[in-house]
């Protein structure tokens, strides 16, 4: 029980629940073309058509037999990361900065533990139905190789979008100005979109390259991803992966929340 408010967590939670079901109900046709048909078409021009000029070598390819099976778990784990950035940037500053909602909302019993908790909760359903859609669309084209791992590969690229969304937040709550979300875009996603993984193996960037890909968060899913729908696991390393994203979740989140806090209450 939050003392300050008297509400608890999930009091809180699901007082702000009906706000962000209106929200979708509203919105959710602008992101159709966003969240799945572009990203679709990506994955079947980069997948299936360049992918069709590439000989596919499984020991060059991290385990894949083709390399629409390659590029295709990485590309949801990246294309999860752009999602959540995309939701946690421009959309949380404008319910403090244009749009005041965030200051209606704490002008209630609610703290600023339910609305981030909130809000990064509407971002996870976003991330979990995106990412739906894409596996069950490319799953006809022969890309996993059990039943079990293209489950787990979804879990993990929810997770990876998840972690940040929460860094994210915590970043956006603690800027004034929206321009810095160029220095983001620019010298954070772009990169990371790049060379983490997605595309080619980490190892054509050299040892050094390498090594700094792996120290990057979306390397830590685009492999996580990758090893599960492929059957091609090395579980320690799969485990790694698994404890920095769900430690990078928690350390957003407590980031956002203080932010948060200092923003719009102390």
């Amino acid at each position: 029980m939050d003392a300050a408010a008297g509400l608890s967590v999930r009091e809180g939670l699901g007082r702000l629940a009906d706000y962000w079901v209106v929200v979708y109900r509203r919105t959710w046709r602008g992101s159709v073309i966003s969240s799945f048909a572009s990203p679709l078409f990506y994955v079947l021009a980069m997948g299936v058509l360049l992918g069709g000029f590439i000989e596919a070598d499984p020991d060059t390819l991290e385990g894949a037999t083709s390399y629409l099976a390659f590029v295709v778990p990485g590309l949801i784990a990246a294309h999860a990361m752009q999602t959540a950035v995309g939701e946690t940037t421009w959309p949380v500053m404008s319910m403090w900065k244009w749009n005041p909602v965030y200051p209606s909302m704490l002008a209630t019993p609610l703290t600023p533990t339910h609305v981030v908790t909130a809000h990064l909760g509407f971002v996870a359903f976003r991330l979990a139905t995106t990412c739906a859609v894409y596996m069950v669309v490319v799953a006809p084209f022969g890309v996993f190789e059990s039943w079990w791992g293209p489950l787990l590969a979804y879990v993990a690229q929810v997770i990876t979008g998840l972690a940040f969304a929460a860094l994210v937040y915590a970043f956006t709550v603690r800027i004034s100005s929206e321009e810095a979300f160029g220095v983001l875009f620019r010298l954070g996603v772009f990169p990371l979109f790049l060379f983490s993984g997605a595309f080619f193996p980490i190892a054509n960037l050299g040892e050094v390259g390498a090594w700094v890909a792996r120290a990057t968060p979306l390397w830590h899913g685009v492999n996580l991803s990758r090893m599960l729908a492929l059957d091609h696991v090395t579980w320690w390393v799969a485990g790694v992966n698994t404890v920095v994203l769900a430690a990078l979740v928690v350390v957003g989140w407590r980031l956002s929340v203080r932010g948060l806090t200092r923003k719009l209450v102390a």
